[in-house]
């Protein structure tokens, strides 16, 4: 068995994704479809990193910054932008990127754990880092990442 079979049959798929200059990546179990960006409509009240609602399809789909979310400056959409359309708990939500990059399979040694120097929601989020190809990209947990949503579902 070659190393690229091993590692499909052992591997765990990964989307990756950037905002601004840096590489995320989420297991790709729980992404349900990636679409282009469409004006949110505001909610009164909602938390910053809370852009608002999209219809999709007949159901009302919140839209989250994740630049913003994960502490970073918020995000200025653009055409350019895409939503990536995640199963978080028992609900799905909508996060918006700058651009999808890639769709990773890598084994769970290729995961380094998250350097002691991480700001308080890298540590609480990020599963680790990978070193991939001259590339450094952060392994987030949604569920993680989002624990009201998580027990909102419970």
């Amino acid at each position: 068995m070659t190393n690229a079979v091993k590692n499909l049959t052992h591997g765990r798929e990964l989307i990756a994704f950037r905002i601004g200059d840096q590489e995320f990546c989420v297991n790709i179990m729980s992404v349900r479809e990636i679409r282009g960006w469409t004006p949110a409509t505001a909610m009164p009240h909602a938390p910053g990193h809370v852009l608002g609602v999209i219809n999709l399809r007949g159901v009302v789909l919140p839209i989250v910054d994740l630049s913003q979310r994960l502490g970073m400056a918020p995000a200025e959409p653009t055409v350019r932008h895409v939503i990536i359309v995640a199963q978080v708990g028992a609900k799905v939500v909508g996060l918006l990127v700058d651009a999808v990059s890639d769709i990773l399979t890598v084994v769970d040694e290729n995961i380094q754990p998250t350097p002691n120097i991480a700001s308080e929601i890298e540590k609480v989020c990020a599963r680790g880092i990978l070193a991939i190809e001259g590339r450094m990209i952060c392994l987030i947990d949604l569920d993680a990442l989002f624990p009201d949503i998580e027990s909102e579902a419970a």
